[in-house]
């Protein structure tokens, strides 16, 4: 097997691991002709390794540093454990009302699949076949990360946090955050419907008193044009001064 890695030391030090699946006849074997691999800094590395004796073996590649250990390659993938991931939860929605709660996290190699806890409790895909949660109505889907709530109930108030997974190293959890589920403020509704009402009866009545009053009449006489007076000359003897037209503005 090859695989290639920039490594970003003088020195790297690469131990090959194999899990066995299954054994063929006889002792499996695995080699490396190059344990030790030097090369420049920021350069690619070609690292190779052969082994015989074993049927579908499963190979990977691990990196060790120090107390560092991490899975590099595995079915001539790149793997990378997953980050933390970030979740998208609303802190408050209305009883019978959607509510769609999302999780990600993006650096996994594989790509993760996604865990939901609600009160430190892990969530079923069937929320009817736990207890704790046979209230609820709700999808989950493992791949997306998404959880909706359809409707939402009282039952669904509680503490969230998402944990992703790709099967290398340990599972990473998100932040805790806190979703009410609260009932419609039917009051509040008919206290801004009434308020509403109010202010445009005052405007309409604030705009029938102008009428009723004669601003508005007012208002267009005082920018009514002027009028222009044009009178024809008279008829004059010609050593009196002639005048041909005159206006009054």
């Amino acid at each position: 097997m090859g695989a290639k890695a920039k490594v970003g030391s003088t020195e790297l030090l690469l131990f090959t691991s194999m899990i066995l699946c299954f054994l063929a006849l006889g002792r499996g074997a695995v080699q490396t002709y190059e344990p030790v691999v030097k090369v420049p800094e920021n350069k690619p590395a070609k690292l190779s390794c052969s082994y015989s004796g074993f049927s579908s073996p499963r190979v990977e590649w691990k990196f060790t540093h120090g107390d560092i250990r991490g899975l590099v390659c595995y079915n001539n993938k790149i793997t990378v454990p997953p980050s933390k991931p970030t979740i998208n939860v609303p802190s408050s929605v209305t009883i019978g009302s959607r509510a769609v709660l999302t999780c990600s996290e993006k650096d996994g190699s594989p790509p993760s699949e996604y865990k939901w806890f609600k009160d430190g409790v892990e969530m079923p895909v069937e929320p009817k076949s736990n207890r704790a949660f046979s209230n609820s109505s709700y999808t989950l889907n493992h791949k997306t990360g998404e959880l909706i709530f359809d409707p939402v109930s009282a039952s669904d108030t509680g503490d969230f946090t998402c944990e992703a997974q790709n099967g290398y190293e340990s599972p990473v959890r998100s932040d805790t955050v806190h979703m009410d589920a609260v009932e419609l403020n039917v009051g509040g509704i008919v206290a801004a419907v009434l308020v509403t009402l109010i202010l445009l009866g005052a405007l309409i009545f604030g705009i029938w008193f102008a009428y009723s009053r004669g601003y508005f009449d007012r208002a267009k006489k005082g920018t009514s044009s002027k009028k222009v007076i044009y009178s024809q000359p008279s008829a004059r003897s010609e050593g009196e001064f002639r005048q041909t037209s005159s206006f009054l503005v």
